[in-house]
């Protein structure tokens, strides 16, 4: 199968999904005859489901008659033949129509509730369409990849079909936005701004997105927030936003980066949560300003910092990279020393929980499926596209987040049990 690689040029991108897409067609024609059959068994048993349940309708109805005795709700031919859109390929049914020739409000129209009125896809590919849009199929593809998947020409889905998906993401976003978290008590969170190219403005788009645990160990998205630069404004934003829908309880602690915008609103909004700074962005930092030749070793010490058992064995490895760097490399000492009380907040809090804790990964390796879809739309049209696609992604991402390890000690953090380098503090 032909590897896919975000940055060959579109062309070449393009060969490549459709040669996918023709070894995949190709396997499906292999199969048609099975296919085949297996459509006109889910045909008749369709119909069959369909008939027992009018049938059902008409006999709860029998003893409607007429000053004749005769019946009032009987069978009356059949609908127009339509066709149903399934992971098997298209299925065509035609539907009986029942007739009520009562009059007034006594009336009553038969609705199926196996076949709904106008029902053309069934949900299987109502859910494979933004599946394969947020996986980075364009729009112009999609008749192409779905035919491959099914084995036959899919009609009705169209551009026009994406877009009326889109408007409806908006609709869940804006609803979304304004869920209650009364009640909620998310020990930590986890906060990063992660920056998007939009295609129509050539400009850089920052979305602040919020992740929380609660004191089960559940992780939530908290908010998906259109940002400016991870300003203080934008930050301040997003946490009064979350104090609207009802976060009354301060979290325990923050991970983030080094974006200063986050920290002020944080001490603003929320003053009492403690400040965890990411070990990941920090040790990138640092690299940046130390030669390339240097890097290897300067990781690893860094490393030591970070992965000591104690937070006495931490401060050992720091003054020691210090010495080793200050001489020539005052930038990259000032860069880790000025934080250095914030990243190792960490040792006061449960060592079952460290590996959460040190860094913002729980929104990075969330955005990495993020990252994928844009690179291969080379970003999205607008920025509230982007905002859209970030929301729908990350909701997904949510249904496959594992829980915190050890979170049953999150009761002790919520109750202020001490802890000293991991471990709880005896009474």
């Amino acid at each position: 199968m032909v590897a896919y690689n975000p940055c060959r040029p579109k062309h070449r991108r393009d060969a490549g999904l459709k040669s996918i897409l023709s070894l995949v067609g190709s396997h499906v024609e292999k199969l048609n005859p099975l296919a085949d059959v297996l459509r006109e068994g889910a045909r008749k048993m369709l119909l069959a489901a369909i008939e027992t349940e009018v049938s059902q309708y008409l006999a709860d109805r029998a003893a409607v008659v007429d000053s004749d005795g005769r019946r009032l709700v009987v069978r009356n031919g059949y609908h127009e033949e339509r066709s149903i859109v399934t992971g098997i390929g298209e299925i065509s049914v035609k539907k009986p129509r029942v007739h009520d020739r009562r009059i007034g409000d006594e009336r009553e129209f038969f609705q199926s509730k196996i076949l709904p009125p106008y029902l053309r896809r069934t949900k299987e590919i109502e859910e494979l369409i933004p599946w394969l849009y947020l996986r980075g199929i364009s729009t112009n593809d999609f008749t192409e990849s779905l035919t491959a998947i099914t084995g036959q020409d899919i009609g009705g889905i169209s551009q026009t079909t994406v877009v009326r998906l889109k408007e409806r993401w908006l609709a869940d976003y804006n609803a979304w936005q304004k869920s209650s978290l009364k009640g909620k008590n998310y020990v930590y969170i986890w906060a990063d701004g992660v920056y998007f190219n939009v295609r129509l403005t050539g400009e850089k788009q920052c979305i602040l997105v919020v992740i929380g645990a609660l004191e089960d160990g559940t992780k939530e998205l908290i908010a998906v927030h259109d940002g400016f630069r991870e300003s203080e404004i934008s930050w301040t934003e997003v946490l009064l936003g979350m104090k609207r829908r009802g976060l009354e309880i301060p979290p325990k602690l923050a991970i983030g980066d080094g974006a200063l915008g986050f920290w002020a609103a944080l001490e603003k909004v929320f003053p009492t949560t403690r400040v965890q700074r990411c070990w990941c962005h920090k040790t990138a930092n640092v690299l940046n300003k130390l030669p390339k030749k240097l890097h290897d070793n300067a990781k690893a010490s860094l490393h030591e910092i970070w992965m000591a058992e104690t937070r006495r064995d931490a401060t050992v490895a720091y003054n020691q990279f210090v010495e080793t760097y200050k001489a020539k490399y005052v930038k990259a000492v000032e860069c880790l020393s000025k934080d250095i009380d914030d990243m190792l907040a960490f040792y006061d809090f449960p060592a079952e929980h460290w590996s959460h804790l040190r860094t913002t990964n729980p929104i990075e390796s969330t955005f990495a499926t993020v990252r994928l879809r844009t690179k291969r739309t080379k970003g999205s049209g607008s920025a509230e596209a982007t905002l859209m696609m970030v929301f729908k992604l990350m909701q997904s991402a949510q249904e496959r987040w594992r829980k915190l390890r050890g979170y049953a000690l999150l009761t002790d953090v919520v109750q202020e049990v001490k802890f000293k380098d991991g471990l709880k503090i005896a009474a």
